[in-house]
């Protein structure tokens, strides 16, 4: 038996005016997983338990079939196992975004957490600045993908406040700075990351193009290293994970599946969503299980374009889930569980604690589909009256366990 699941990060969200009221999954043309809804078991789950923030790091742990309120310690060290870095017990890792402060009259606003979705190799540049003015002993910084950072505290202070920056988009952000034990440290890291990133060349010449600076760090998702057990130690298979973001991967890592790295991956929408479809069905050729991340609803949803969302819906159905539809029977016995792991509202910009649609299918019809569902949405997922309240627990409903 091969399992997969295909986890379109952001896919949910809430009913649209400008739509009829619909949601941008009910609206796009979305004929693969309306194919599996319509024959499998389709519901609600819960990925968020109560009491925590809607991250893309407890939300995808539950998915992964690990309850957070047991394992969860921060998103950062998690990035950090997918960049091989390795935290000592008083370490604290921390995201680093490259981001784009706005001054506008009298405020400082959060204009863009992305930079611009700056390129991995004008990331690089930047964070090695910082890694050479200020690294080499209490602060090491470390480049990752787009915007997307790390930065690592030795003996560092975990009790602090901080904000993602995606949750903070056009407001100003002195009321979101650090607070509490060791701020003062984060926030002089900060002030002094403008200075450098002013007259960089990096900047200077996205100026020249027309296209947003990095002009700031901004630090958040801190954490020391969890202690979790793998799947094969859960579950007994073994397996690999597809992502091109670094929290998901790492959260593979812990888990002790494969990384597989896929050319072209870029978490945007410009990502190789059949590159990844079709690595997944090379990887379930040797191994029991493979989870395929795949970022571009979640970044629609944070630009607050209704556009790029439901062009990220169908091209994750037609290139991503179709491609697998299409091609795993070749490889015998199957399940697939598809969903998003939490709903990233356009009207929000950011995450929400709602459950999100999900739909289990397989070959074997071992699934019983769940009344007549039209396709694959929130909508029709509510209708069914199917849900399952502990997110972490849909792992097993995957594996018969």
């Amino acid at each position: 038996m091969k399992y997969i699941v295909l986890l379109g990060d952001g896919m949910s969200d809430e009913p649209i005016p400008e739509l009829g009221g619909k949601t941008p999954l009910e609206q796009a043309h979305t004929p693969f997983m309306d194919k599996l809804a319509q024959a499998g078991e389709t519901g609600l789950v819960h990925t968020i338990p109560a009491g925590f923030q809607p991250g893309s790091d407890v939300a995808n742990l539950s998915v992964f079939g690990y309850d957070p309120r047991n394992c969860y310690t921060g998103r950062s060290p998690l990035e950090a196992a997918s960049m091989g870095i390795q935290l000592g017990p008083e370490d604290v890792a921390f995201r680093l975004n490259l981001v784009y402060l706005d001054a506008v009259e009298d405020e400082i606003r959060m204009g863009d957490f992305s930079a611009g979705h700056i390129s991995s190799e004008e990331g690089a540049q930047l964070v090695k600045v910082l890694q050479d003015e200020f690294g080499g002993g209490q602060f090491n910084f470390y480049p990752g993908v787009s915007y997307r950072h790390l930065m690592v505290w030795k003996n560092g202070v975990d009790d602090l406040e901080l904000t993602p920056p995606h949750d903070i988009i056009g407001q100003n952000i002195l009321q979101y700075l650090p607070q509490n034990s060791g701020a003062k440290h984060l926030i002089l890291l900060m002030n002094s990351s403008q200075l450098l990133f002013a007259t960089h060349d990096v900047n200077l010449a996205r100026i020249e193009k027309g296209q947003l600076p990095a002009n700031s760090i901004w630090l958040w998702g801190q954490g020391r290293a969890p202690v979790m057990s793998t799947m094969r130690e859960k579950y007994g298979i073994s397996g690999a994970v597809i992502s091109a973001v670094d929290l998901i991967k790492g959260i593979g890592v812990y888990a002790g599946l494969d990384v597989i790295d896929v050319p072209g991956a870029t978490g945007y929408l410009d990502t190789d969503y059949r590159g990844k479809a079709e690595a997944a069905l090379e990887a379930l050729k040797t191994r029991d299980f493979v989870y395929v991340h795949v970022e571009a609803p979640d970044e629609a949803g944070h630009e607050g374009s209704l556009e790029k969302k439901i062009q990220a819906i169908e091209d994750f159905d037609r290139l991503t889930v179709g491609t697998v539809v299409e091609n795993i029977d070749k490889l015998g016995d199957y399940r697939i569980l598809v969903l998003p792991d939490h709903p990233t509202p356009l009207a929000l910009r950011t995450h929400s604690a709602d459950p999100v649609p999900f739909t289990l299918f397989g070959s074997r019809s071992e699934y019983v589909p769940t009344g007549a569902v039209e396709g694959y949405s929130e909508r029709a997922a509510a209708s069914t009256n199917v849900v399952c309240e502990e997110g972490h627990r849909l792992m097993d409903a995957l594996l018969k366990k």
